[in-house]
């Protein structure tokens, strides 16, 4: 990436805030594209900030053609559920929707980064910017597993193998080997909620599609994650080791312990 050519797409949380905070403190400081309301600290760490108050690809297309940016980077979280409402998008949005035989994650993320690409864009992956944030193989967090939390997260990868070729989701809740949520459009956080009005001490898995591409949608896990998963009475996580983002990690590692959370990085599940 070249100084002040890199675009950041963001959505919400601490994600996009991390990313550009980094870009900026290494001479990159991004121009900056936020879907929604800005975190006030994105103002101190772009190069200049949008905010979008809807999908408006367009706009966002011929905004950053006009400032000679290269280089895209999308980070952050956006609802999948703006496809129902109209209003909230522009006629190029509408157009690709309309074109697509099927409006799962992959096929929706996928075709956003097409027409990116199409128009000159390269969009990029951001893991190495955060590398650090990364999960880890083996123990991450909190106290160990128990034996039958190791065989709920056995159990658990097994069904994410099945469901996530799907793309409507990359969390399961199991309890005793029985899945007792999936996660779709809602995301992950009313995902645990769910499943803490059907059972308690169930084990949370959160894996990634095998040929998912990393340029979007990588999991993402936080210190919210665990307080959903106690205010849940769910016990355990298991993420993807290598593919999956721990926001603020010792923030998080802090809310685990505090609340006797097993956290642990597994190797990536093979797809059915």
């Amino acid at each position: 990436m070249d100084g002040g050519s890199v675009a950041l797409v963001a959505g919400g949380g601490l994600l996009p805030l991390e990313i550009a905070r980094r870009l900026h403190s290494r001479g990159e400081a991004p121009f900056v594209y936020s879907i929604g309301p800005a975190h006030d600290e994105l103002f101190e760490h772009a190069r200049s900030l949008v905010v979008l108050s809807r999908l408006e690809l367009e706009a966002l297309l011929a905004d950053m053609e006009a400032k000679g940016v290269r280089d895209v980077i999308l980070a952050g979280l956006v609802s999948k559920t703006f496809m129902y409402e109209p209003a909230m998008l522009d006629s190029a949005m509408k157009k690709l929707l309309a074109e697509l035989s099927s409006r799962d994650d992959h096929s929706l993320l996928g075709a956003i980064v097409k027409v990116m690409e199409e128009r000159g864009f390269a969009v990029l992956k951001y893991r190495h910017i955060i590398e650090d944030w990364m999960a880890p193989l083996g123990h991450i967090a909190g106290r160990k597993p128990s034996q039958e939390e190791a065989e709920d997260i056995s159990y658990g990868v097994g069904v994410a193998s099945h469901i996530l070729p799907l793309s409507f989701g990359q969390t399961v809740v199991v309890k005793g080997r029985a899945v007792v949520a999936v996660e779709a459009m809602e995301g992950t956080d009313l995902t645990l909620r769910r499943a803490g009005r059907v059972c308690r001490g169930g084990v949370v898995v959160k894996m990634m599609r095998q040929d998912q591409d990393e340029r979007y949608d990588l999991p993402v896990i936080g210190k919210k994650t665990i307080e959903n998963m106690a205010a849940s009475g769910l016990t355990c996580l298991a993420v993807e080791a290598g593919r999956t983002i721990i926001l603020d990690p010792d923030r998080f590692k802090r809310a685990a312990s505090k609340r006797d959370i097993a956290v642990v990085g597994v190797a990536p599940c093979r797809s059915s």
